[in-house]
């Protein structure tokens, strides 16, 4: 349980009420982590390499979302120490439709953006030179085949086990070197995933052809960069960011899942800090996520319940303020947790029947 700042920290102890005996019928064991950025600073962020540690060990994780200071010499994002501590590869976003809710465009099947979880971008080295005009910004960025053949396969696994097509890509047009990488891999992973539907297209294509899409489900593998913005973009889609979970993976040698952890896609709002008011669904979501990678029929049956609890109880008109509705974030987490309780208790009752 690794906690974080402002609002991501009230949302999170939200969303771990569902982890509660009483509520989903099994004790999870838990070790709690303060990533907040005062107890970062404080320990020079050696509490996120002990949170780390702790990742590796259990497998799974949830977090709070954190503050990211600006400027150099400061703590910097825990995220990237994470990501590198249990060499996490690959973080999964899905957009799905909610009911009650009009999507844009003409979208209403799941899109997935499976995007790199290190390099590109992030983590170059950056520096300047020249002076006034003629002053120069530079970045060296990398990716490594070893990730796009890791994010390459999870495209095409996840597109098969949902039925989706795997769509877009990068723009290897303009950098066959470095974007053309991960187009091998991606164009090497449709051959031995013959039976998963492919269409390749440029990041920029992929973008427009989004709001146009004609409603099938998609999965879009993506840099890390790309995936970041693309995947901001996908969740608005749907009605709010705030309604779908973050996953990071990380994998063994034999392509199983070694970490899991889970988070909500959005910062940590500090305009909502305190006022009950932000909505706790992809909190309340990542911790459905998080029990679906858990071993055992309770777990799985645990994250059922909550994922259609939570988008049972949008249906019914329990929304917050960003979904058009009045309901505090308390209140709607108070109506998830009662209908996690009933739908357990009920599959309980009719699996003693059938026995």
């Amino acid at each position: 349980m690794l906690h974080g700042d402002q609002t991501g920290e009230e949302l999170l102890l939200q969303a771990r009420r569902l982890l509660e005996r009483d509520v989903i019928g099994f004790q999870v064991m838990q070790r709690d982590f303060d990533l907040s950025l005062a107890h970062r600073r404080e320990t020079r962020n050696e509490v996120v390499h002990e949170a780390s540690a702790a990742l590796r060990e259990c497998g799974f994780g949830i977090k709070a979302a954190t503050i990211t200071p600006e400027g150099t010499g400061d703590v910097g994002s825990p995220n990237a120490i994470l990501r590198k501590q249990v060499d996490g590869r690959v973080i999964v976003r899905t957009g799905r439709r909610i009911p009650g809710i009009r999507p844009l465009a003409g979208v209403h099947a799941p899109i997935s953006v499976i995007r790199m979880a290190v390099d590109d971008a992030y983590g170059a080295r950056e520096w300047r030179e020249g002076h006034d005009l003629d002053e120069w910004a530079f970045r060296t960025e990398k990716i490594s085949r070893r990730t796009c053949r890791i994010v390459a396969e999870y495209a095409f696994t996840h597109a098969r086990r949902f039925g989706a097509k795997v769509f877009g890509g990068p723009k290897f047009t303009v950098s066959p070197v470095y974007e053309g990488m991960f187009k091998e891999e991606l164009d090497a992973a449709a051959k031995r995933h013959a039976d998963v539907s492919y269409e390749p297209q440029l990041i920029d294509a992929t973008y427009a052809m989004l709001l146009t899409t004609s409603g099938e489900a998609l999965v879009i593998p993506a840099l890390n960069r790309d995936g970041d913005t693309l995947s901001d973009l996908v969740m608005q889609m749907f009605g709010t960011i705030a309604g779908a979970e973050s996953t990071l993976l990380a994998f063994k040698d034999d392509g199983a899942v070694a970490v899991a952890m889970t988070e909500a896609p959005h910062g940590t709002a500090p305009a909502l800090e305190g006022k009950n008011v932000a909505n706790p669904m992809a909190m309340i979501l990542a911790v459905g996520s998080l029990l679906a990678y858990m071993q055992g029929d309770a777990a799985h049956v645990a994250s059922r319940a909550i994922y259609e609890s939570a988008l049972e109880a949008v249906s019914d008109g329990v929304r917050t303020a960003d979904l058009a509705g009045h309901a505090a974030t308390t209140e709607f987490t108070d109506e998830v947790i009662r209908r996690v309780r009933t739908k357990i208790d009920v599959w309980s009752a009719l699996a003693d029947i059938d026995r």
